[in-house]
C-alpha cells in the first residue's frame, strides 16, 4: 500500500533503490568473533532488516590494515576469510528487502600501539590522540603506498561479499587525520594546501575502482567542520565536499560535525541524554544544498517527527537511526503499521556506546534482547495456559515483567507502595540532566494499560495480600533501599545520595560525598549541592571515579561541575564520623597505606549501592513450589524454570533486579524479560 509520509519513499541512489528514507548508520555493537561477523552479529543485523529498515550499515568501522589494530572488537577486514562471512550477512538482509553496506578505515593515530601485532600507530603527524593515548609514527611514502594497497583490498573482498557498497570513514580516522592542519605535518605532495592533504584520499579512491569498477556503490563519512581553532572549518569542509563530489568516485557523503579525538569532542559529535537532539542537522542540510549532491546523516535522531521533518523539508535523502534501531529495531514497521505511539524511545542513556568505549559490547538500556537476538525474543509469542501473575514494585524490572507476562496473553497485576510506578528511575529523573530516562517508566506503563495489567498503588503489600490473590506465579521486584553504614563509626551523622536527590535531606553548604559505588546519583547529588552553591568534594577510594558513568555520560557531568567549587579526590576512603560543634569530622583512611587526614564538612553524603528489600520475598517463599530456587542454566539459556522443591507449593516465587542485588537499570529490566518470556 502506497503512503504520502516522507520517510516511507523510496530513494534511487545509483542503480540501487532503497526502499525507505531510513537507515542505520555505521557502527560496531562489538558482535564480532576472531574479528569476524558470525550468528550473533549477523542475526542483529536481520532482525532490523525483516522489520524493514532499507539500509543497514555494518561495521563502525572494519579495519584495513594490520597496524590499525580495532580499540574494540572490530570486523577485521584485511582477513580474506571474512567473506563468506559477510555474504551470508548481505544474503540475510537482502532476503527481507535490506540494503547492506559496511564501512572501512584504517584508524590511524586512534588506536593503541599495544594491540594486535604491536606494530607502531602511524599518522601523518607524531601528534597523539589524547583518547587512545599511542603517539604514532609519522608516515613515510611506502606506508602510504601499503595503505593505499591494504583500502583496495578491503573493498575487493566487500565486493565479492556481495555487498550493495562500501563507506569510507574519515572523521577522526587516517583520512581525516591527512585532511587537518591539526594533524598533518607532512610536506607536499601529502602535506600543506588541501589538495596535498586530499591526496591520500583521492588515491584511495581511485585504487578502490580500479578493483571494483564504477557501479559498486562507495561513500565517504567525514566532518565538514571539525569546530576546533586551527582545523577544517565550514568553508573547507565545503570544499572537501565538492571535491569529493567532482571525483565521480564517491555516490554519497556522509556528514557529521566536530571532532572526536576526547569523549568531550565524541560526545558533542553523538550527544546523549540531556543533551540537544539533532544538533548538526541543519548543517548537514547546508552541505546538501551546497553541493547538490546525496547526503546521509545521523546525530542523535531518536524520534520519527525529526527523522520526518529531515527528510520532508531537504535536509537529508537518507536520515540515519542506529540508537532509536537499537532500543526498537521494529522501528519501521510500525511506522508503517501507523503503531508510531508503540515505538519502544532511545531515552539516549548511551549504555550502547559506553559500554564498547569500555571494552565491552554494546546493550540497550532498556531494550534487553538488543544484541541477544540469538536467545531473548523481540516479539513475545502467547502463552499455551493463561496464568495469574502477581508483581510487586512497579520500578524498572517489575513493569517489563508485567509487559512481557502480559503479551504471553497472562493476568497480570502490580502492587505497589509508591502513588506512582518507576521505582529509582522516578528519583533518577529528578534532574534534568537524566529526564529522559523516565520514557523507559512511560513506554511501559502504556504497554500494559494496552493490555489490561491491573495496577494497585500505595499498596505495601504483605505475604496474606499476595497469597490472597491466588497467584500461579509471584515476581518480586522491590528495588532497594540506600546502603550507607559504611562506616566505622558516625553512620547515623550521614545522609545518602537518594536523600539529596529526592529532597529528604537539606543541603549543605561545605559537603563530602563518599562515593564507594560509582554511579550516577553521586555525580547528580554533586550536580545538586554545587548548584545550590555549595563546596562540594566528591571522594573515592578507587583510582578514578565514577566509572560506572562511563566515559560519554561523564561528559555533561564534568561540563556542569568544574565551573563550580567541587573537587575530586581518589584512593581515599571515608572511614568514621563524629560531630565537632555543628560540623562533622571525618576521619580518611586509605587501601594503599597508613594516612592521618580528616576533612571538616557540615553534611556527610554516602553513595554506596542498595540493600535488597527482600523481607516480602523471604515471607512468601515457604508456600512457594520452588521455595523462591532460581534454575541458573534455564535462566541463562533462556528456558522455563521448572524447579520443584514443595510439592504442596502454592505458587512459583522468583525476585528480580535489586531485590536480589544492586546492579542498574539494564539488569533489573534483562532479568524481568529472561523471567517472563517463559512464564
Amino acid at each position: 500500500m502506497s503512503s504520502n509520509d516522507p520517510l516511507l519513499q523510496p530513494y534511487k541512489l545509483k542503480h540501487l533503490t532503497l526502499k525507505n528514507r531510513i537507515m542505520m548508520t555505521s557502527h560496531e555493537p562489538a558482535y564480532p568473533e576472531d574479528g569476524l561477523p558470525k550468528e550473533r552479529y549477523l542475526a542483529y543485523h536481520v532482525e532490523r532488516a525483516k522489520a524493514g529498515v532499507a539500509l543497514t550499515m555494518t561495521a563502525g568501522s572494519a579495519t584495513v590494515s594490520r597496524d590499525s589494530p580495532p580499540v574494540f572488537n572490530n570486523i577485521l577486514a584485511y582477513k580474506d576469510e571474512v567473506v563468506p562471512f559477510v555474504r551470508d550477512m548481505a544474503d540475510a538482509c537482502h532476503e527481507h528487502g535490506c540494503a547492506v553496506m559496511l564501512q572501512l578505515t584504517h584508524l590511524g593515530r586512534r588506536t593503541g600501539w599495544n594491540k594486535g601485532d604491536w606494530l607502531p600507530a602511524v599518522s601523518p603527524s607524531h601528534h597523539r590522540e589524547a583518547a587512545h593515548r599511542a603517539f604514532p609514527k609519522k608516515m613515510e611514502d611506502w606506508d602510504i603506498d601499503r595503505i593505499i594497497r591494504d583500502y583496495a583490498d578491503a573493498a575487493e573482498r566487500m565486493y565479492a561479499a556481495g555487498l550493495d557498497g562500501i563507506e569510507l570513514q574519515a572523521y577522526g580516522h587516517l583520512m581525516d587525520q591527512f585532511w587537518s592542519p591539526l594533524t598533518n605535518t607532512l610536506e607536499p605532495p601529502y602535506g600543506g594546501a588541501l589538495n596535498n592533504r586530499i591526496r591520500f584520499t583521492l588515491q584511495v579512491l581511485q585504487a578502490i575502482r580500479d578493483r571494483v569498477g564504477s557501479e559498486f556503490i562507495v561513500g565517504v563519512r567525514y566532518t565538514a567542520d571539525e569546530a576546533y581553532a586551527g582545523g577544517i572549518n565550514p568553508s573547507e569542509g565545503i570544499e572537501i565536499s565538492k571535491i569529493l563530489r567532482d571525483t565521480g568516485q564517491v555516490d554519497f557523503l556522509n556528514v557529521i560535525r566536530g571532532r572526536i579525538n576526547t569523549d568531550a569532542a565524541l560526545t558533542d559529535v553523538i550527544p546523549i541524554m540531556g543533551m540537544k537532539s539533532s544538533p548538526h542537522l541543519d548543517f548537514a542540510g547546508s552541505v546538501r544544498e551546497a553541493t547538490g549532491f546525496p547526503v546521509f546523516h545521523g546525530a542523535k535522531i531518536p524520534d520519527v517527527a525529526t527523522a520526518r521533518h529531515a527528510i520532508a523539508d531537504g535536509k537529508l535523502d537518507m536520515v540515519g537511526m542506529t540508537r532509536a534501531h537499537m532500543a526498537d529495531p521494529h522501528l519501521v514497521r510500525k511506522i508503517m503499521q501507523g503503531k508510531e505511539a508503540d515505538i519502544r524511545p532511545c531515552v539516549g542513556a548511551n549504555y550502547c556506546l559506553d559500554r564498547i568505549y569500555q571494552a565491552g559490547d554494546a546493550l540497550c538500556i532498556h531494550n534487553a534482547a538488543t544484541g541477544r537476538e540469538l536467545t531473548m525474543p523481540h516479539d513475545i509469542a502467547k502463552a499455551d495456559i493463561r496464568k495469574k501473575v502477581v508483581i510487586i514494585g512497579a520500578g524498572p524490572g517489575g513493569l517489563e515483567a508485567a509487559r512481557v507476562a502480559s503479551e504471553r496473553g497472562h493476568q497480570v497485576i502490580v502492587l505497589e507502595a509508591a502513588a506512582e510506578p518507576g521505582g529509582q528511575i522516578r528519583l533518577t529523573a529528578q534532574t534534568p540532566r537524566r529526564a529522559e530516562m523516565l520514557s523507559i517508566i512511560d513506554w511501559r506503563m502504556a504497554q500494559c494499560q494496552k493490555r489490561d495489567v491491573e495496577f494497585h498503588f500505595n499498596h505495601w503489600a504483605e505475604a496474606d495480600d499476595v497469597k490472597s490473590l491466588d497467584p500461579d506465579v509471584v515476581i518480586v521486584a522491590t528495588g532497594g533501599m540506600p546502603d550507607t553504614d559504611v562506616l566505622t563509626s558516625g553512620n547515623e551523622l550521614a545522609v545518602s545520595s537518594w536523600d539529596i536527590l529526592s529532597g529528604d535531606a537539606k543541603l549543605g553548604s561545605n559537603v563530602l560525598i563518599f562515593d564507594d559505588a560509582g554511579d550516577h546519583p553521586a555525580l547528580q547529588a554533586a550536580e545538586l549541592l554545587a548548584n545550590s552553591g555549595a563546596r562540594v568534594e566528591i571522594m573515592t577510594p578507587d583510582r578514578s571515579f565514577s566509572p560506572e558513568v562511563m566515559a560519554m555520560n561523564l561528559v555533561p557531568y564534568m561540563r556542569s561541575l568544574q565551573d563550580k567549587d567541587v573537587i575530586f579526590t581518589v584512593t581515599y576512603r571515608a572511614e568514621k564520623a563524629r560531630r565537632l560543634g555543628d560540623q562533622i569530622e571525618v576521619t580518611l583512611s586509605s587501601d594503599y597505606g597508613s594516612i592521618n587526614k580528616t576533612r571538616l564538612v557540615d553534611q556527610l553524603v554516602i553513595n554506596h549501592g542498595t540493600l535488597p528489600l527482600d523481607g516480602l520475598y523471604f515471607d512468601l517463599k515457604e508456600d512457594a513450589s520452588n521455595q523462591g530456587e532460581l534454575d541458573q542454566k534455564a535462566f541463562i539459556e533462556g528456558l522455563p524454570q521448572t524447579s520443584l522443591r514443595n510439592l504442596q507449593g502454592q505458587y512459583q516465587l522468583f525476585r528480580i533486579g535489586d531485590a536480589v542485588a544492586a546492579r542498574n537499570t539494564h539488569a533489573a529490566i534483562y532479568d524481568g524479560l529472561r523471567l517472563a518470556k517463559d512464564i
